[in-house]
């Protein structure tokens, strides 16, 4: 297919040969109910811009000269998932939902949101978008492709640029500046020069965006990004690291053995398994904390201290974003233990006593990220060995249901109210010495033994 760049603002573009681009059944079955109804309909976004890249397209977009109550009366399924903003959700054979939304065309923005109307024309849809290889329209019927903005030339290219002047897409929605600096990474694209000098200049501004859409920006980069790194280096050089991350930035320039802090925390969170992003938040976290602690004379571990300082840290950059309590525990958590593991030989209560702080739901995670962090300093073989006989040594203590908790214990309060003993704090204490004694030697992790311990103890 050869695509030519309009000739003039709105144009659509000539095409020689519309691509077939695979959209689902239920995409063309959609398209032609709305273009039977005398609606105009192109398929936007996301998945034109993955298929004309060469990758698999994720979700599939239409937008359509339609109304929402338009495509409501046409459409027996659908859910009113945006209605004020023009999305209808049209749920497709397969189960999956299909967003259909209207035509529309900016008015007012105010560096956070826009206020829109509906238009009648595809090119005013393409216009509102933020960068070319984001305004590409396809036709699902005739397969015929509208890029008046040139983005599948940029795309060729390897050019990420904005629609327009940069410095006005910018100010429209600062959010865009992250938004071109994960698509870089993702795609191995360049930023165009003027986008690159617009985005450093309002780099200091994006303090001001909701700290939900920063958050999930972030996240993007961990789940649709290969290497983070590509996209997490461009924050750094665009001033958007300083801006955001200065937990991330202070690690800048931070000696670190062959490398400084912040290489290290972005080899790492390369190394980390790609389907586990919040895995690789903590790997970008896990040692956050060394600028903050002095660094430690030859021989002695370089930054005592820093997986403390580096939990306090990752716990104050989760809230600001807004992250789930639950989210923000696990990652604390996974940085606060990374760094003190047992030896390969450790004797077996002192690695029982080490997965009882940890946790089991922990251990697994907190194995991953010692992997990726050895990865990340060329994969020493004494630390990939170390964690792979610790792995192992784990596996055994959970598959043998060794008892790692206070509710594992063979007896807990109904025993001990049955040997007399008032309800009350010293129940808690001689189970937490039980915990001590199984821990020791799991054999003793029976009814009968356990109750005549504690007969000793009060008797």
């Amino acid at each position: 297919m050869t695509v030519e760049r309009a000739a003039g603002p709105g144009a659509p573009a000539k095409v020689d040969g519309g691509p077939d681009l695979g959209a689902p059944r239920d995409v063309v079955f959609i398209a032609r109910q709305l273009e039977k109804a005398g609606f105009s309909t192109w398929a936007v976004g996301g998945a034109v811009r993955d298929a004309l890249a060469g990758r698999t397209p994720g979700d599939w977009d239409l937008t359509t000269a339609a109304r929402p109550g338009d495509v409501r009366r046409l459409f027996r399924r659908t859910v009113p998932v945006g209605i004020e903003h023009g999305t209808v959700g049209v749920l497709g054979k397969d189960g999956r939902m299909y967003e259909v939304t209207t035509f529309r065309r900016d008015v007012e923005t105010d560096g956070r949101h826009a206020r829109v109307l509906f238009s009648d024309t595809v090119e005013d849809d393409l216009q509102r978008r933020d960068f070319t290889i984001n305004a590409v329209a396809w036709h699902p019927l005739t397969h015929e492709v509208r890029d008046p903005h040139g983005g599948a030339a940029d795309l060729a290219a390897g050019i990420v640029r904005t629609v327009g002047e940069p410095a006005e897409r910018f100010r429209e929605d600062r959010l865009r500046v992250l938004r071109a600096l994960r698509f870089a990474g993702r795609f191995g694209l360049s930023v165009d020069a003027g986008t690159w000098e617009a985005a450093r200049a309002v780099a200091d501004e994006l303090p001001a965006l909701s700290a939900e859409r920063v958050r999930e920006e972030l996240m993007k980069v961990f789940r649709e990004v290969d290497r983070p790194s590509d996209s997490l280096r461009l924050y750094e050089a665009s001033g958007a690291l300083r801006s955001l991350y200065p937990e991330l930035q202070a690690c800048v320039g931070v000696p670190d053995g062959d490398a400084e802090v912040w290489t290290h925390l972005l080899r790492t969170a390369d190394a980390a398994p790609r389907h586990r992003p919040h895995l690789r938040l903590s790997a970008l976290l896990h040692d956050v904390g060394k600028p903050a602690v002095p660094f430690a004379a030859e021989g002695a571990e370089a930054f005592p201290g820093h997986a403390g300082a580096g939990a306090a840290l990752a716990r104050e950059l989760m809230r600001r974003l807004r992250f789930s309590n639950a989210e923000t525990d696990r990652a604390v958590h996974l940085v606060a233990q990374h760094s003190d593991l047992p030896s390969a030989d450790a004797p077996a209560p002192e690695v029982r006593r080490w997965l009882r702080r940890v946790g089991p739901e922990h251990v697994w995670d907190l194995l991953r990220l010692r992997i990726a962090d050895a990865r990340a300093r060329g994969g020493p073989e004494e630390m990939l060995r170390k964690v792979a006989a610790l792995r192992g040594r784990v596996r055994r203590v959970l598959s043998a249901g060794q008892a790692l908790g206070i509710g594992d214990l063979a007896i807990g309060g109904a025993e001990l109210r049955s040997l007399g003993l008032p309800a009350g704090p010293l129940y808690g204490e001689i189970l937490r010495d039980l915990l001590e004694r199984v821990t020791d030697d799991p054999s003793l992790n029976r009814a009968d033994l356990l109750v005549e311990i504690v007969r000793g103890r009060i008797s």
